[in-house]
């Protein structure tokens, strides 16, 4: 990770193809194009892959989860549970649709404890939202039995675990949709880009005209076609779907290096007595992006990172005191800062999270260390990063 380090032929060569034909949109202009179709193309290759009967897709990860919850007939007043361990496009693909982030703490897992989101459950909940954070998976059985049990919907955000498994399904594919990301700094790349998946052809058809202004895409005129609904502009260009009908074909490639420099590191780290990895589900596989591990305490684990800054050994994150992907530094969706006026289900419904206790979530977070995997490392850049660690590491008792 990310898949723009092995960017080669194959990337560019998409790209001509769109640009030879001189058609960006990925919607009509049938007589210029010369039948090219990167969106179409790699939405067949993107569902075929993740073992889902549709995908759609759309401009970003964000967009994708926006969409998903809109597909689904989520709108105000409807309230959504989710980590409180994420990236704030969680929340915000909630907001953009008049819903209520309901944050819930994380256990061992980095993900969705499944005791708090029983705990959260309320009559206007209407969607359980894991986050697959750092290239491993929520306890998705858990999840899946109390929405079962409360008649929820199950939205899977995968942007940062595309090719993990669980029970032997594709992670995305478990739930009810699923989402993915293909912005630049993802497992797989378009540059700009996201799709959702689903099994469901209702979803499918709203996300279909909801993502392109409610365009209802019959017959071949652009512009007599209907609009049933009212929609938006989260259109993804030929030119992005290009890079990623050929990020796609090398998954599996990915997953394959990832896993073994992942596995190299991780060989080195399981002689500390020290540190704990994050828990994995029984039935789940890791995409291997990261590696994600426990010292003793935050004040031990704020050390330990700074001292693998120190000795060199970068991308590694702290989260705890992160400004993206945690809740304490959230501070416009606790303080409802908005350019301009929220709907009122959010100010009414929205949780006073300045007062809310996560001190769980802390308790994990706050003693983890999650460090990237890196596709483009040679073999001796992997021994020596993992020796490293482990000699840093290994002072932290």
């Amino acid at each position: 990770m990310p898949g723009f380090e092995l960017f080669g032929e194959k990337e560019k060569s998409q790209v001509q193809d769109v640009l030879d034909s001189g058609v960006l949109m990925r919607y009509g202009f049938d007589g210029m194009r010369n039948n090219h179709w990167k969106a179409l193309e790699l939405e067949a290759a993107l569902a075929k892959r993740m073992e889902s009967k549709y995908a759609q897709l759309v401009s970003s990860g964000t967009a994708a989860l926006t969409i998903a919850l809109a597909s689904a007939g989520i709108g105000a007043g409807d309230e959504v549970i989710m980590p409180t361990f994420t990236f704030v496009a969680s929340f915000e693909s909630i907001l953009a649709i008049g819903a209520i982030p309901i944050l819930v703490d994380v256990d061992d897992t980095l993900t969705l404890d499944p005791v708090a989101v029983e705990n959260a459950i309320t009559d206007k909940t209407k969607v359980v939202m894991p986050v697959h954070m750092c290239g491993s998976m929520a306890d998705l059985s858990a999840l899946k039995a109390i929405c079962d049990k409360h008649d929820l919907l199950l939205l899977e955000d995968a942007c940062q675990a595309i090719g993990g498994s669980f029970e032997g399904k594709p992670l995305g594919s478990y739930g009810d949709l699923g989402c993915f990301s293909f912005d630049y700094v993802k497992t797989i790349t378009c540059g700009e880009g996201g799709a959702l998946i689903t099994n469901n052809e209702a979803y499918k058809t709203n996300a279909d005209h909801y993502s392109d202004h409610g365009h209802d895409h019959v017959g071949n005129n652009r512009g007599t076609e209907t609009h049933p609904f009212l929609g938006y502009n989260f259109r993804i260009s030929e030119l992005n779907a290009a890079v990623g009908c050929a990020q796609i074909e090398r998954l599996d490639n990915f997953l394959d290096i990832q896993q073994k420099h992942y596995g190299v590191i991780r060989k080195e780290l399981e002689t500390l007595s020290n540190i704990e990895f994050r828990r994995v589900p029984n039935g789940g596989v890791e995409n291997y992006s990261f590696i994600s591990f426990f010292l003793p305490s935050t004040a031990i684990a704020k050390k330990a990172h700074t001292a693998l800054d120190e000795a060199g050994v970068d991308a590694c994150f702290y989260w705890f005191d992160n400004n993206w992907h945690y809740y304490k530094k959230w501070e416009h969706l606790i303080q409802k800062k908005s350019l301009g006026k929220l709907p009122q289900e959010v100010l009414n419904q929205l949780p006073d999270y300045t007062k809310a206790d996560f001190s769980k979530s802390d308790a994990w977070i706050g003693r983890t260390i999650s460090c990237l995997i890196k596709l483009s490392w040679t073999d001796e850049q992997v021994a020596e990063r993992a020796a490293t660690m482990k000699e840093v590491l290994a002072r932290f008792a």
